[in-house]
């Protein structure tokens, strides 16, 4: 007890000494937090500060009336039982740009349930646009409340340079509620890419190609149907990091195609002699065995169906079924020796790519649409039920940038905003791993003439 009381002086001292710093913290955080996150932090002291009050009228309260510990043991003989207890969940709040994300825990009677009926009387008591309530683990949830609409704020994308440290993972951007959403591409043999003309499709796929391209263990080929040479268009800045280019020529194309058929055929024959599986995704992409990416642009060029009956038209409507054939063997087939194919079309309708393509890849991403019917081309029959979701609500200037798709895990579709990358990072990003290109073909040449004939696997993608 004497101990108890020689420090007692001290203790006042100490505690000043513990606020202080916190608040010359708080304040630091303050000054050098942008505009955005400013305001949030302001929010986020007020949704604490209500927490309790508003908890109550939102009936995310439990009653209970079994008395605690203390007050069985405090209580008199003859004194009256004790009051029920209103029980309020514990929850911690941390400001970011778009608003609060606020972790609560759940009671009984009090679950997840319970969060997500009350979540609009959360957004109006919050100021935020729209709440959204997700599970958090066992006895958790958490609560993102967004102050202003992620869709409709412009984001930009500055590479790195760096290589991946996964390269199964695609990040595209964040969702309405700011969240970051990527896709695994681990067994995926395809994905299309539709939306009007300016509808942000390139710029999306050019985010991919900067980011994926400090990687030896990924090779580029793209077929841009919008030009007739590399020097033009969309991709003029990336060629540099692609070991093959084809414009709108129907021959230059198909030959293309039929080179990345005879690639899959190679690497099919000896995939397990060489790699020891069957299957390239078990052991990961490496420089000498790279992921190998078809970007496929203005798909419908490629593929488009030719009528008539002179020699001309006849020799075009035999190219573009052939180019069909040759792309369908590449989706079909190509996904376990590690050939991926990206189709970017305005409209992914039948006429445009055939479905016996369209059908067999799994992600589909769609920016604005015109009609409900290229949105469902794009996304599904099950689009028609979600039509808050819809691209077709994404006409307006303000949603450049933003694609919609379906999310394993999550019911419905996902908006997506997707950032802007400039020329100029485009061109930077690609001059500097533009010594990293390699032909496939002549990787597999040198690998089948090592004397160890095995891969080397990237080490973050080995199991």
């Amino acid at each position: 007890m004497q101990a108890v009381t020689d420090y007692a002086p001290y203790a006042l001292p100490i505690a000043t000494v513990l606020v202080s710093a916190w608040l010359l913290t708080t304040a630091v955080r303050y000054v050098r937090a942008d505009r955005g996150t400013r305001v949030s932090m302001r929010q986020a002291v007020r949704v604490r500060w209500g927490w309790v009050r508003l908890a109550r009228m939102a009936g995310l309260t439990v009653t209970d009336k079994t008395p605690s510990l203390l007050a069985q043991i405090t209580a008199q003989k003859d004194s009256p039982p004790p009051a029920p207890r209103v029980l309020t969940p514990k929850i911690k709040v941390k400001p970011d740009p778009y608003g609060v994300i606020v972790r609560a825990r759940t009671l009984p009677q009090v679950g997840l349930e319970e969060y997500q009926k009350s979540a609009r009387f959360l957004a109006d008591a919050w100021r935020c646009t729209r709440v959204s309530v997700l599970p958090d683990g066992p006895g958790r949830v958490v609560i993102r409340g967004v102050r202003s609409d992620p869709l409709t704020t412009p984001t930009t994308h500055r590479p790195t340079g760096l290589p991946l440290a996964d390269l199964t993972r695609w990040e595209l951007g964040v969702d309405e509620y700011a969240a970051q959403v990527c896709v695994s591409l681990a067994n995926v043999p395809g994905v299309t890419v539709a939306g009007v003309p300016g509808a942000g499709k390139t710029s999306g796929v050019n985010r991919f190609v900067c980011d994926f391209a400090p990687s030896a263990a990924v090779q580029i080929v793209t077929a841009d149907g919008k030009v007739s040479r590399a020097s033009e268009g969309d991709y003029a800045d990336l060629v540099k990091r692609m070991f093959a280019f084809c414009g709108d020529d129907l021959d230059e194309a198909n030959a293309l195609f039929k080179r990345l058929v005879e690639l899959r055929k190679r690497r099919s024959s000896v995939i397990r002699d060489v790699l020891g599986v069957k299957n390239m995704w078990h052991v990961g992409p490496s420089p000498q065995w790279p992921l190998t990416v078809l970007i496929i642009d203005e798909a419908h060029t490629y593929f488009r169906e030719y009528k008539g009956s002179d020699a001309t038209t006849k020799r075009l409507a035999a190219l573009t079924a052939e180019n069909a054939r040759l792309v369908e063997d590449l989706v079909k087939k190509g996904r376990s020796v590690g050939i991926l194919v990206i189709l970017i079309s305005q409209k992914t309708t039948g006429d445009a790519i055939p479905t016996f393509i369209r059908d067999v890849c799994p992600i589909g991403l769609s920016f604005a649409q015109k009609t409900v019917e290229a949105a469902v081309a794009a996304l599904g029959d099950d689009i028609r039920n979600w039509p808050d979701a819809s691209p077709v609500t994404l006409q307006d200037p303000a949603y450049v940038g933003v694609a919609v798709m379906a999310m394993q895990g999550r019911p419905g579709y996902t908006r997506i905003r997707t950032p802007y990358v400039s020329d100029a990072d485009a061109a930077r990003v690609a001059e500097a791993t533009s010594h990293l290109t390699a032909d496939p073909d002549l990787c597999l040449d040198a690998l089948l003439a090592s004397p160890g004939r095995t891969a080397t696997s990237t080490p973050s993608l080995t199991k």
